[in-house]
């Protein structure tokens, strides 16, 4: 071998070691800044949201707490709204979303997801004297959905013949369908029991599923060691039931067996 080639292929080595440096490193950056920065939507009841203290709380608040003492991290959680999560995060203004974000082909284009953590349901409710029971049954009608979110997709591209209003969080969700603005909503189930409880007498109930969806943690792309970090952490939280835990905590169900089983 010539000593051109062997100079050639030193440079190249270098330059693909250098290349790789940035995702090698990722954890190690984290760990170096001194605090895991985690977005969350303080407008997603039950997964993150302001309570009477004027305290974030939430599933996802507590999972990203869990995670952070688990890790060594101090944290550092970042408010952000539904349809800013992954904006934010490509933006560099957080290191990983948890909050409530469903893992979808198109989102998987622009972040990478860690394995499931979790389960969303898309639903349907309204008041109990309407009687609508499937998605041909929104033809016509007004339906309230969160911007961004996987119901406003499903409901735009399923029901084309509904008029659909969106609102920037969930919170202003549920003030819509609570105060009469909305009698349909497109949320998850929790946060139609959310409805109901804030305004008993508007008889909010699911009316039906639209879809269920695989929650994950989301972080930008090529960070093997921060994947493996959080997938850990997933596994072992499944295992032992943390994550369960705090999942019943604000939900009041379960999380699914089926992703219990699948972080195996």
């Amino acid at each position: 071998m010539t000593l051109p080639r062997i100079l050639r292929r030193g440079l190249l080595a270098a330059a693909i070691g250098t290349l790789c440096l940035p995702a090698l490193a990722d954890l190690a950056e984290i760990k170096s800044a001194g605090k895991l920065r985690v977005g969350i939507d303080f407008g997603a009841p039950f997964y993150g949201f302001v309570d009477d203290k004027m305290q974030p709380t939430g599933s996802d608040v507590e999972a990203a707490r869990l995670m952070a003492k688990d890790l060594g991290i101090p944290l550092e959680i970042v408010n952000t709204t539904n349809s800013a999560r992954i904006p934010n995060l490509l933006s560099n203004k957080v290191d990983l979303i948890i909050s409530s974000l469903s893992i979808t082909p198109e989102r998987q284009k622009a972040v990478d997801f860690s394995i499931p953590y979790g389960a969303i349901q898309a639903a349907v409710g309204a008041p109990k004297s309407l009687k609508i029971a499937s998605i041909e049954d929104l033809a016509g009608k007004t339906v309230a959905v969160t911007r961004g979110g996987p119901q406003d997709k499903l409901v735009s591209e399923r029901a084309p013949q509904a008029k659909v209003v969106r609102f920037d969080d969930e919170a202003a969700s549920i003030t819509a369908a609570a105060t009469g603005q909305a009698d349909i909503v497109a949320i998850t189930p929790p946060i139609i029991s959310a409805i109901a409880k804030r305004n008993p007498e508007r008889q909010f109930e699911v009316k039906f599923v639209l879809q269920s969806y695989q929650l994950g943690v989301a972080m930008r792309k090529n960070q093997p060691e921060l994947m493996n970090a959080v997938n850990g952490w997933i596994r072992t939280n499944l295992a032992n039931g943390k994550l369960n835990d705090i999942h019943v905590k604000f939900a009041g169900v379960p999380i699914p067996a089926e992703i219990v089983n699948g972080a195996k």
